[in-house]
């Protein structure tokens, strides 16, 4: 059997043995600050404030306001940025500056993969990690492009990433390399 892409002069490009993408959010930063300013309230509250009314009014503002900021900064911080590594065995999501959270999935669970020109928070309920029963998952960090992975169980995964397009054929020409492997 002779391969068309020779036989007709072309040769196809090669793949990278690991494709890399990744998608930014820089509005996510104002949160962040949002979050570090309540951190920096609780620990002036915590330092410089002579409670009179009681110490435990006086803990519950500092543990509120550090909790607050903590939990708006780990929100923030975690989706400013995503991170997607297609490689031959498995298609890795990681999130923020940590890779927390992440997610692996093999690719002898993936059964597709689609491009989508326009993902949007709304679409989805806002920024960040999100399950909808009807859509599946997805990591969203901004509007825009973003593939669609379609696992064998069903289930979806949706994950916004600049040059969607390459990584969906990445993940497709994997998959046919795997299907061609196997007897």
């Amino acid at each position: 059997m002779t391969d068309p892409n020779r036989a007709s002069g072309h040769t196809p490009e090669p793949h990278p043995a690991i494709w890399t993408g990744r998608a930014t959010n820089r509005g996510q930063w104002l949160f962040a600050a949002v979050g570090a300013a309540c951190m920096a309230l609780g620990i002036e509250l915590a330092v410089d404030t002579d409670w009179t009314s009681g110490i435990v009014a006086w803990l519950m503002s500092v543990v509120g306001c550090v909790a607050v900021g903590l939990l708006i900064l780990y929100g923030t911080l975690a989706f400013v940025h995503v991170a997607v590594k297609v490689d031959s065995d498995a298609v890795e999501v990681r999130c923020g500056h940590i890779g927390v959270p992440r997610r692996r999935i093999p690719l002898s669970h993936v059964v597709g993969a689609e491009f989508i020109a326009r993902v949007t928070p709304r679409q989805w309920g806002g920024w960040g990690y999100r399950w909808r029963p009807e859509k599946g998952t997805a990591v969203i960090v901004r509007r825009g492009e973003g593939l669609i992975v379609m696992l064998g169980d069903g289930r979806t995964f949706t994950v916004t990433v600049d040059d969607a397009e390459s990584a969906v054929r990445a993940i497709r020409d994997r998959l046919l390399l795997a299907g061609a492997a196997r007897p």
